[in-house]
């Protein structure tokens, strides 16, 4: 058999493995919009199906726990079975479930689908990283990790668009419909264009597995649920099946407290295996934290992703309710994020031509990230124009398209082939605790600030304080929804001026402190070793 080089042109193997790149990224694609569209599309979920604010609640999350949780373990499976194999299945699972909420009945066919989804979606992450550094070498790493990476921009900007249009002129089962065919294309785009992947001889460590699902599953919880339950005492009742807990600790203060001593014994569990001659059975080699661009290459990506999606969260309640939007028109404001980030995609083909490192494109993207956050912060007002808006969002589009693909490739840029899979794992992790922890932190500063800013707002007109209060509550408990009922009463109006104005103080404030995790993420780049400045030429492969 010949050799060639992966980024060689005019090749039929190279021409296969760009095509495997789309499909790799439109699987991608899917379980980024299903993080976001659900959002936008629950108000017409409750109205169809009836169902109550516990389950529209876990409809929205279970995704997202599940998702965070299985990363670790799918990681070392699909070194030991095959990247390619789990990927593929991850997909199938993903369209199968999709069909399940799709026709779900009930609420409770629903949230068990999205919990399945998850594990579809925590099958398909970790796998397409791992395949695309096993697949492309050199600049075209590089460039196929822009693609990677601006997917993931394009896919949660995308979302809420999606989602609206669906809502309003089809209905929300085609939200998860669509996942189906495009299910069906990204198989036969994978089987055919992508190369198996080696198989490592091993095991799968089972306490070490259990471990790793609690702790992660449970820190999840706790992070996405802290502001609904309260994170020291309860706030809120929760109610799982029959089960009620409504005094006492916090769910997430006891979660969060499992997750760690649970984290605690994989880590230890982790260290007696290796110490044991056993490592070929451990879920996570630890050895690979010697390396200092995946140490520190990871730690800059827990930092970028507290500030980086955060802000979209709170977002599309913002232009729904303080600037009026439609549900669709929200979403079409969020586009210029996507717009940016395949600017970022095209922009890093003709860099890494010209042998800017990844290291270099990170620091770009971070810098672009904070303008646009920091430009969004210092610009917000009740009566923003369309265009001012669309110009901050795409320059902070294309930071994300720089550095959410990047930094990844920075990341992986050292890890032995037969550690993709769990390296890929990790990184995933890192990745999606950072934005749950982000998420938590700037909707907890957004709904504190808009609750004590109407608050204050109307004790200083003259309203009594526990009426004032009242008032703060329905707007923040609605997350925002009141303010146009509010607004269709003369005698209330005040009250809804009350609540945009509030609103936008929230997101003043988010946008700063976006900004500053995301500048302590670029402070963080400074760890990264010079090792990685710079990507070697293509290697050549067999084919």
């Amino acid at each position: 058999m010949g050799e060639t080089t992966i980024d060689e042109p005019g090749t039929e193997t190279s021409l296969l493995r760009w095509l495997g790149l789309l499909a790799i990224a439109l699987g991608v694609a899917l379980i980024v919009v299903d993080t976001t569209i659900v959002n936008v599309i629950i108000p017409s979920i409750i109205e169809d199906l009836n169902t109550g604010s516990t389950e529209a609640q876990w409809i929205q999350e279970s995704y997202a726990i599940v998702f965070a949780a299985l990363l670790l373990v799918v990681g070392r499976i699909a070194d030991i079975v095959g990247a390619r194999r789990v990927f593929v299945a991850g997909v199938i699972v993903f369209g199968v479930t999709s069909i399940l909420a799709g026709l779900a009945p009930g609420s409770g066919l629903l949230v068990a689908a999205r919990f399945l989804q998850g594990a579809g979606a925590a099958m398909i992450l970790p796998t397409s990283l791992a395949l695309l550094n096993a697949t492309f070498t050199g600049k075209a790493r590089g460039q196929a990790f822009a693609v990677w990476g601006s997917t993931i921009g394009a896919a949660a900007a995308l979302g809420p668009l999606l989602g609206g249009w669906l809502a309003e002129h089809v209905s929300w089962r085609w939200a998860f419909g669509i996942n189906v065919p495009l299910a069906v294309v990204i198989v036969i785009g994978v089987l055919i264009c992508i190369e198996r992947s080696p198989r490592v001889p091993g095991r799968l460590d089972v306490l070490g597995s259990v471990l790793s699902v609690l702790g992660l599953g449970l820190l999840a919880f706790g992070l996405v649920e802290g502001r609904t339950y309260g994170w020291i005492g309860t706030a809120h009742p929760m109610r799982i099946g029959g089960f009620t807990w409504s005094s006492g600790p916090s769910p997430v203060l006891i979660a969060l407290v499992l997750s760690v001593f649970a984290l605690a014994g994989f880590i230890v569990r982790q260290v007696i295996l290796r110490r044991g001659g056993k490592a070929d059975k451990a879920l996570m080699d630890l050895s690979l934290f010697a390396l200092p661009s995946f140490r520190n290459g990871n730690i800059a990506t827990l930092i970028i992703g507290l500030g980086e999606f955060g802000i979209v969260a709170v977002l599309p309640l913002w232009l729904q309710f303080t600037l009026g939007y439609s549900a669709v028109q929200s979403g079409l404001a969020l586009v210029p994020i996507a717009i940016g980030s395949f600017i970022a995609s095209g922009a890093s083909f003709g860099l890494a031509d010209k042998n800017v490192s990844p290291v270099n494109l990170v620091r770009v993207g971070l810098a672009f990230e904070i303008v646009g956050l920091a430009a969004l912060a210092f610009f917000a007002s009740p009566d923003n124009s369309w265009w001012s808006l669309a110009l901050i969002l795409c320059l902070y589009g294309i930071g994300v398209g720089f550095a959410t693909a990047q930094v990844t490739n920075v990341v992986l840029a050292d890890i032995p082939d037969t550690d993709n899979g769990q390296a890929s794992g990790i990184q995933s992790t890192f990745r999606q605790l950072g934005s749950a922890l982000g998420i938590a932190v700037l909707t907890t500063v957004f709904f504190t600030t808009l609750g004590s800013r109407v608050t204050d707002r109307l004790t200083a007109d003259g309203m009594p304080t526990d009426r004032a209060e009242r008032n703060a509550h329905a707007i923040t408990d609605s997350a925002g929804a009141a303010i146009d009922a509010f607004a269709a009463q003369p005698q209330t109006e005040s009250i809804a001026e009350a609540g945009r104005v509030a609103m936008t103080s929230g997101i003043e404030l988010g946008g700063y402190l976006a900004a500053g995790f995301i500048l302590l993420g670029l402070i963080a780049t400074a760890l990264i070793p010079k090792s990685v400045a710079h990507v070697p030429d293509s290697k050549p492969v067999s084919v």
